[in-house]
């Protein structure tokens, strides 16, 4: 779907919260070690959470590790790497490992292959792994034609393009999975999903979420399969805080009513 497409409205009723990180949550910085969620965000999301009753994840590329950290002190559902790794509301892991040697395996042809690239870096996650050009961004069509090369190479992989990055991951895991799998369920199943992505990454969330008539929100400019857009991550600050807002409004409310009833 492509422009214009509005902002989304102030939700009210039983949903599930998918939300992307990097350039949804947090401003896209030159390295990743840089980028913070804000306090009173991290807050909001809590708010929601519970409002949801703990139906709220994070979905990113990131590593589940990562996804605490930035957080803290709060400790949600996770799907990490793309969903190759996720967390459900238990605490237990579910984890798609790559056998060990092949991981080694394209791990040296990756260093071989980004070493002439000046400026260039590879990610290892484990179970996936990035080659970063933000830094270098004459060299993305080498670094693209690396990771092309990789896959066809080495069998069950497949490739994920991002912003400055292109990432090489186990076939069939993608965002889109991971919040199928969360679907299925406590605490959100049932629930209408919401997903708030920016990158080419999120486009298999908003495929799973429009299909299940959920709520499917990109943030910034590009030609996306989403409904609805935000301009901007400010954009999403403040639309997650009208969110909780409005839910905690409606608690009161609904409190105020039952007390009316009883008296």
């Amino acid at each position: 779907m492509t422009d214009p497409l509005t902002a989304p409205p102030v939700l009210r009723g039983n949903y599930a919260f998918f939300v992307d990180l990097d350039g949804t949550l947090a401003d896209i910085m030159p390295h990743p070690d840089q980028v913070i969620i804000p306090g009173p965000i991290r807050m909001t999301l809590q708010q929601l959470s519970e409002q949801q009753e703990g139906a709220l994840a994070l979905i990113s590329g990131r590593s589940m590790v990562e996804l605490d950290a930035l957080a803290a002190p709060y400790h949600f559902p996770l799907a990490g790497v793309h969903g190759a790794e996720r967390r459900d509301i238990k605490g237990q892991t579910h984890i798609v490992r790559l056998p060990a040697t092949l991981a080694e395996k394209i791990l040296a042809w990756l260093n071989a292959g980004m070493a002439p690239l000046a400026g260039c870096e590879v990610e290892n996650k484990g179970m996936a792994f990035a080659l970063h050009y933000r830094q270098a961004p004459q060299h993305q069509k080498a670094v693209e034609q690396l990771a092309a090369q990789t896959v066809s190479h080495f069998e069950g992989l497949t490739l994920q393009p991002g912003k400055c990055v292109v990432e090489i991951k186990p076939t069939g895991i993608n965002k889109g999975a991971a919040i199928s799998a969360f679907m299925q369920e406590a605490p959100f199943l049932g629930r209408q999903p919401v997903f708030i992505g920016d990158d080419l990454t999120d486009e298999a969330g908003f495929d799973v979420v429009n299909l299940a008539g959920g709520v499917s929100v990109k943030v910034g400019p590009g030609e996306t399969h989403a409904h609805f857009r935000l301009a901007s991550v400010a954009h999403t600050h403040q639309w997650l805080l009208e969110l909780a807002q409005q839910h905690a409004l409606t608690d009161r409310r609904k409190g105020y009513e039952s007390l009316g009833r009883r008296i």
